[in-house]
């Protein structure tokens, strides 16, 4: 039985071969080893190419596809056309008023102030030191009635002074200079030898409209010059604010 198979087999092989050798199908071999073997093909007819079939493209609709990384950015464009102008700012807050009743015209206005005034009579305890010898007072506000200056025009204003003491009682002699009654400098003379000796200082302040700035002694006597002007007082404006 075993050596019938051995030998129908190959005739059986041999005879497929023969009757599918124009088939354009699919042939199928039986091979001793009882193997099947399918081999799909096409074949080409007389005069035709064979071409390459690509598979349909599968269809996504309606799947969730998960999202590939974020590429490098591209090459920033050319600029584009320059915008309309904006709006126009707000204005600016007020200027603080110039002094006096009706101000300075802000056209004409450059802030000039300083005065220079000596002291003609004698002055002792605690006075305020009346200057009434003036020399110069650029804006008229110098006080000599008073011995006051009283600022205009906010900002940063020097002062100095120069008292000379009337000597000759072994007593000494301050003087101060206040802003707004405040002392703000001090100087001292002391007397020796019934010779005559002077108290001098000055200062830089910040005044506002309004405030007012003196001499005053604090005990002891000053020497009156009549028109020497052996004791002064002066001040300017630095800069206003």
């Amino acid at each position: 039985m075993v050596l019938i198979l051995l030998v129908a087999i190959p005739l059986l092989v041999h005879t497929t071969k023969g009757r599918n050798t124009g088939n354009t199908g699919s042939h199928y071999e039986m091979l001793g080893s009882c193997r099947m073997v399918c081999d799909p093909y096409v074949t080409s007819q007389p005069g035709q190419e064979l071409t390459a079939v690509s598979p349909p493209p599968q269809d996504y609709s309606g799947k969730k596809i998960r999202s590939g990384f974020r590429g490098p950015p591209g090459i920033p464009g050319p600029p584009g056309a320059r915008g309309p102008p904006g709006e126009p700012g707000k204005p600016g807050p007020q200027g603080p008023p110039g002094p006096g009743p009706g101000g300075y015209s802000p056209s004409l206005y450059t802030p000039k102030i300083a005065f220079y005034a000596g002291l003609r009579k004698q002055h002792e305890g605690n006075e305020v030191l009346k200057f009434d010898d003036v020399v110069t007072n650029v804006g008229n506000y110098y006080e000599p009635s008073t011995g006051k200056f009283t600022c205009p025009l906010p900002g940063i204003y020097f002062f100095t002074y120069h008292v000379l003491m009337r000597g000759g009682d072994g007593t000494s002699m301050w003087a101060d200079l206040k802003k707004n009654g405040l002392v703000r400098a001090s100087a001292i003379a002391q007397d020796a030898d019934q010779n005559y000796d002077y108290a001098s200082n000055s200062v830089i302040l910040h005044l506002d409209v309004g405030d007012e700035v003196c001499v005053q002694l604090d005990g002891g006597k000053v020497h009156g010059g009549n028109t020497n002007k052996y004791s002064t007082f002066s001040g300017f404006l630095i800069y206003p604010d």
